[in-house]
C-alpha cells in the first residue's frame, strides 16, 4: 500500500521556526502595549457549550461556527422523525459544543462566571486562536489568532479614545505607516434606519452594507430589497448616506442634518464628537481616524461606537475591528454591564508586513553564537563559556557532533548564525578562543571575557 500524503485542512497554516520568530515579534509587541494601557492577560477554553455561542453573531455568524460531535453514540438517541425535521434540529441531538468563533462572547461568559472575584472595570486582553467554517481565500483562514482587548464595567467613552490611541501605538511600533481606523456608530446606523422608514431594521441594513467593500453599492442595493425587505424608496433614500464626504466635522454635521428626526441617530453624533474630542486631547500626532458613515459591522452585539482599521495599498481587508456592546452579559444573566473592545488579526498583520517588507532586521535570527565542534577535547573545552554566554542572555550553542567543518558551517550559514568560535589544540594552549564573523569573514583570536564582550555588542 502506497504512504499517505500528509496534509492538512484547508484555511489552516504550519508555522515555521523562521515564522514563529516573526509572529513572536509581532504577539510581544502588541502585548506589551496592552499591558502599557493597564490591560491584564486572560485565557479561556477552545471550546465552549454551543449554548453560549449560539445567537450572539447573526444567523450567517451562527452558520460559520464550528459544532463538535458529542463523543461515544451519539445518534443513539435519535429516532427517524428527528432526521426528518432538518439540521438544526439535529445538531441538538449530535452536539453541544463548539471551537470559539472570537474571544469576545466567551469574556463575557467569563466576566459574568467571575464576577464576584473581579474588579471593574475589568480591563482584560486574550491572545488566543479562533475558528470560523468560512470559505478559504487570501487574507481569510478558518483558524486564526485573534489579539483582543476589552474594558468592562464602564460606559465612559474615553475608553474608546484609548482603544484608538493603542491601535495607533501598535501600528506605529510595527512600522506599519499607512493605515485608517475607520469609526462609526451603530446608533447612528439605527437612526438611518429610522430616517428611510425602516424602524426596526437596522440589523438587516448593518448586515447588508457591511459588505459594501466586497460586493458594491448596486449590490447591496439589491439584497437590501431583495433579501432583507428594504423597500425601493427606503433605498432611495438611503443615497446620501453614500455620499458623505468631508472632513470628521463636516460629515457629523451633515448626519445631524439627515437624522434630525431620530433621537437615537443624534445620540450617536453626539458619542462620535466626544470620543473624538478625547482622542483630541490625547496629542495623537496623527490618530489617522476617519468617520465611515457606512461601517457597519455585521456583528450584532454591537450597540455603540464601532471601529474598523485598514492598511492602505495592500490586499488585505481589515486587520482590526471593534466596538461598544452595551447587552453582551445580559444574555449570560447580567444586566446593566457596559463594554467596549477591539481585536487585532495577527494572521493578516502577519502578512501586511510580509507584503510591505517590515520586519527589523535580526527578527528571523535564533542564535547568535555557534562552536564548531572538533574532536571530544575542543567540545570539552568550548562547553564551560557556551554555558557563561547563555548565562549573559545570549543565545548560542554547539554543533553536537564533531563532523566535517564544511558541514558545520553550513549549518551557521543557513541558520543565519552571525558569530562562530572554533577552539583547536593552538587556542586551548594559548586559553584563547578565534571568533569568526560570518558576514565578513573577519577572525579575531581573543579572551573568553573579550569574546562575551564583542558578541554581547550585536
Amino acid at each position: 500500500m502506497a504512504a499517505q500524503k500528509p496534509s492538512i485542512p484547508r484555511g489552516t497554516r504550519d508555522f515555521g521556526p523562521e515564522q514563529m520568530e516573526k509572529r513572536n515579534f509581532l504577539l510581544d509587541t502588541i502585548k506589551a502595549t496592552f499591558r502599557k494601557f493597564g490591560f491584564q492577560q486572560l485565557e479561556t477554553p477552545t471550546m465552549e457549550n454551543l449554548s453560549v455561542l449560539m445567537g450572539k453573531y447573526g444567523d450567517e455568524g451562527d452558520q460559520l461556527l464550528f459544532k463538535v460531535l458529542n463523543s461515544g453514540d451519539y445518534l443513539k438517541s435519535s429516532k427517524e422523525d428527528d432526521f426528518h425535521q432538518g439540521s438544526k434540529h439535529m445538531l441538538k441531538k449530535v452536539s453541544e459544543k463548539g471551537l470559539r468563533y472570537d474571544l469576545t462572547v466567551p469574556f463575557a461568559r467569563y466576566v459574568v462566571m467571575n464576577r464576584g472575584t473581579l474588579t471593574f472595570p475589568f480591563k482584560r486582553f486574550q491572545i488566543q486562536p479562533v475558528w470560523r467554517a468560512d470559505r478559504p481565500q487570501k487574507g481569510r483562514y478558518r483558524e486564526f489568532y485573534q489579539c483582543d482587548a476589552d474594558v468592562v464595567g464602564t460606559d465612559s467613552l474615553i475608553c474608546e479614545a484609548e482603544i484608538v490611541s493603542m491601535m495607533n501605538e501598535v501600528l506605529d511600533n510595527l512600522k506599519v505607516s499607512d493605515f485608517t481606523i475607520k469609526i462609526n456608530n451603530r446608533k447612528i446606523l439605527t437612526g438611518i434606519a429610522e430616517a428611510v422608514g425602516q424602524e426596526g431594521k437596522e440589523a438587516e441594513l448593518c448586515v447588508a452594507i457591511d459588505k459594501l467593500d466586497k460586493i458594491g453599492l448596486e449590490k447591496v442595493q439589491e439584497e437590501l430589497m431583495q433579501q432583507r425587505g428594504f423597500s425601493q424608496e427606503s433605498v432611495a433614500a438611503l443615497q446620501p448616506i453614500f455620499e458623505v464626504s468631508g472632513s470628521n466635522a463636516e460629515k457629523l454635521s451633515v448626519l445631524k442634518e439627515i437624522l434630525k428626526g431620530s433621537e437615537v441617530g443624534l445620540k450617536g453624533v453626539e458619542e462620535l464628537e466626544e470620543v473624538l474630542k478625547y482622542v483630541d486631547l490625547f496629542g495623537l500626532a496623527n490618530p489617522r481616524v476617519e468617520l465611515d458613515v457606512t461601517l457597519a459591522r455585521g456583528l450584532s452585539y454591537y450597540t455603540g461606537a464601532i471601529f474598523e482599521v485598514k492598511v492602505n495599498n495592500v490586499q488585505i481587508g481589515s486587520i482590526s475591528g471593534g466596538g461598544r456592546y452595551d447587552n453582551l452579559t445580559g444574555v449570560f444573566g447580567m444586566e446593566g454591564m457596559s463594554g467596549v473592545g477591539f481585536s487585532f488579526g495577527v494572521d493578516r498583520i502577519y502578512d501586511v508586513m510580509e507584503e510591505l517588507e517590515l520586519w527589523p532586521v535580526g527578527t528571523t535570527q535564533s542564535t547568535a553564537v555557534m562552536f564548531v565542534n572538533f574532536d571530544e577535547q575542543s567540545q570539552n573545552y568550548c562547553l564551560p563559556l557556551l554555558q557563561r554566554l547563555r548565562n549573559e542572555g545570549v543565545s548560542a550553542e554547539i554543533y553536537p557532533q564533531s563532523v566535517k567543518m564544511k558541514k558545520q558551517m553550513t549549518y551557521a550559514n543557513n541558520k543565519a548564525i552571525p558569530f562562530v568560535v572554533l577552539a583547536g589544540s593552538n587556542e586551548i594552549e594559548a586559553q584563547k578562543y578565534t571568533l569568526k564573523n560570518m558576514e565578513s569573514g573577519e577572525q579575531s583570536v581573543i579572551s573568553a571575557d573579550e569574546l562575551i564582550a564583542k558578541v554581547k555588542g550585536l
